[in-house]
């Protein structure tokens, strides 16, 4: 049975060891975090000891099978089961009887979201997220990378435009004209990861900045505008 050791960390528990829920565990154990994985497919648990003890085939996932591994003592549990969705919503309903602190499900479909959002998951979309992540990335060649947090919080990694070079930043003013904040901004391997008002933007600067799609959008418009 699974109990936590290392109590600054979160600990999670993993069932379905899919391609998202496989990749999940990977990034999760090699960042540290102490995790349960559990799958009915004997050949990705056995590779999965490679990274973790608490790898276990579990081949039903009803209440008592679930409280056996002990993941109920992890702080999060991720239900990563997409191609089953009976399975995923009893999983998911079990995870959160069982009073696991935060339980994150896979959905597949919007209908398959709202049911586990009703039974109290954080619902996560990684087919979707992924395709926006790379339209968001496509729409213009100034953007280096995308990430969204959340739907009001975003990353976005871009070039500077050229009508920033030779401004300060309190010239451009980007917060007051888009509603956009610079986190950092990169030029030749060095970052500047606290730009002040008097930074005066370079050719060559890749600016790292967060806020809405919407405002980031506008950015990008104002930028082609006069292209």
């Amino acid at each position: 049975m699974f109990h936590k050791h290392k109590k600054e960390k979160l600990s999670y528990g993993i069932v379905g060891l899919g391609r998202f829920g496989y990749a999940l565990a990977v990034d999760l154990a090699q960042s540290g975090a102490e995790i349960l994985v559990i799958d009915r497919d004997e050949e990705k648990v056995r590779e999965l000891r490679e990274y973790t003890e608490n790898a276990l085939v579990v081949n039903t996932l009803d209440k008592k099978s679930l409280m056996d591994t002990g993941i109920q003592n992890c702080d999060v549990a991720v239900v990563c089961i997409g191609e089953n969705m009976e399975s995923s919503i009893l999983t998911t309903l079990n995870l959160v009887s069982l009073g696991v602190p935060q339980v994150i499900a896979k959905a597949t479909s919007a209908e398959h979201g709202e049911i586990l959002a009703k039974l109290g998951a954080e619902v996560v979309y990684p087919e979707r997220d992924m395709a926006l992540r790379l339209a968001n990335r496509l729409e213009t060649a100034r953007v280096l990378d995308f990430i969204q947090l959340s739907e009001s919080i975003n990353i976005s990694k871009r070039m500077v435009p050229e009508k920033f070079i030779g401004k300060t930043v309190l010239e451009m003013n980007i917060r007051a004209q888009f509603g956009l904040n610079i986190i950092a901004v990169e030029n030749g391997g060095e970052v500047v990861d606290t730009v002040g008002p008097d930074y005066t933007f370079r050719a060559g600067d890749i600016m790292i900045v967060s806020g809405s799609r919407d405002d980031l959008l506008r950015l990008s418009e104002w930028e082609e505008k006069d292209d």
